[in-house]
């Protein structure tokens, strides 16, 4: 089996929680490595995280997402405020770390959500 047919096969069998953590993770990473790289390259991985946010956003915005209300709502509410602090970033007005402490605090929740939906739900059980 090829290395790309065992990575199709692991994106369609795995959480997506883990998959919104690997996500985060790797544009998380570019963004720490693009801070002192030239601007085109600072442009591309800020789009980048720019477009996932918005992703996340349409996706939360969905009626068919089973999120809480108020847990939605506040992650639109982030979701906007990355896009509109991005602009910031990409002039230069304001530095990127707030960007890469915000996708580190929401790979946090996801990290926590998922070893708690892989508890047991009766400790007694395991």
């Amino acid at each position: 089996m090829s290395v790309q047919k065992y990575a199709a096969a692991q994106r369609t069998t795995d959480n997506p929680r883990n998959n919104e953590y690997r996500l985060l993770a790797q544009v998380t990473r570019e963004l720490m490595e693009c801070k002192n790289q030239p601007m085109p390259k600072r442009m591309e991985v800020l789009d980048w995280n720019r477009r996932i946010w918005l992703t996340l956003q349409t996706d939360l915005a969905d009626p068919r997402n089973q999120l809480p209300n108020q847990l939605k709502a506040t992650l639109i509410s982030l979701a906007i405020w990355v896009v509109k602090y991005t602009r910031k970033v990409t002039t230069g007005a304001a530095p990127i770390e707030p960007l890469i402490t915000v996708n580190r605090n929401i790979m946090e929740g996801l990290a926590g959500g998922a070893a708690a939906a892989q508890r047991p739900a009766n400790r007694n059980a395991a």
